[in-house]
């Protein structure tokens, strides 16, 4: 397993950007042309790219695993383009992947296109299923902050920055409106993951979001256990979820 990290220069954000990418070391034999499955994996509100690798065994967890997985920083942006700040949901679903899939050996098939995260990047990496279902075959999210609008008022400084003051959240950023509008078409459905902690203050959220879904009829898998907003339930889970993503052998 390799491990780079990696700053670029960001023409939709108009500033350097970051990323840290985990890939499989080459196999003997190996084609040349090999293009690689790869998971988008998005850090919290307070976190950076740096995340997942000093808190977790994310790269041990993928060490036997024929899949990259890409870290980027986005700030504090929920994932979004910001109404007092910068397009980081242009950046997230557009900019970052094709820049990575310039730089990396990456697949770009929808079948090879996976999105997780914890918290903030629960919801981002939900967002990112549920708007471009068309390039994102699975997601799964850890702790997430599902329910934007119910939580809006935990988060008011960051939420007046991103989607302006008193403003109420778009529809294209709600992941419940996301999800009915994706039960409604007749477009590909991506396959969904979720896990919280049963002492998580996001547990009621993540219930909700649960039950609406369900009543949708999506394809969706639920765990939840003992554990808090904490890296000890994440370390834990995003081994659950590296077994449940549907990777082509």
């Amino acid at each position: 397993m390799a491990f780079m990290q990696c700053n670029f220069s960001s023409e939709t954000l108009a500033i350097g950007a970051s990323m840290n990418v985990l890939l499989p070391d080459p196999k003997p034999g190996q084609p040349a042309d090999r293009k690689y499955p790869t998971l988008f994996l998005l850090h919290g509100l307070s976190d950076d790219h740096t995340a997942w690798m000093r808190w977790t065994s994310i790269e041990r967890y993928v060490r036997t695993k024929e899949i990259a997985v890409v870290m980027p920083a986005v700030n504090r942006s929920f994932y979004s383009d910001m109404a007092g700040g910068y397009p980081y949901w242009k950046f997230i679903s557009e900019e970052l992947p094709a820049k990575a899939r310039a730089y990396f050996p990456l697949s770009d098939k929808r079948e090879d296109t996976f999105a997780a995260g914890l918290s903030m990047g629960g919801y981002g990496a939900f967002k990112l299923a549920l708007r471009r279902p068309d390039l994102f075959a699975a997601a799964a999210s850890l702790s997430g902050a599902l329910d934007i609008s119910g939580t809006k008022e935990r988060w008011v400084k960051d939420f007046g920055f991103i989607f302006g003051e008193g403003a109420l959240v778009p529809e294209d950023d709600d992941l419940f409106k996301l999800a009915e509008k994706v039960a409604a078409s007749d477009g590909p459905k991506p396959k969904l993951y979720q896990a919280c902690g049963t002492e998580d203050y996001l547990y009621s959220a993540n219930r909700k979001f649960l039950d609406h879904a369900r009543s949708l009829s999506f394809e969706l898998e639920y765990e939840d256990g003992p554990g808090g907003h904490s890296w000890d339930f994440w370390d834990e889970y995003i081994r659950r979820v590296l077994e449940w993503l549907p990777v082509r052998s």
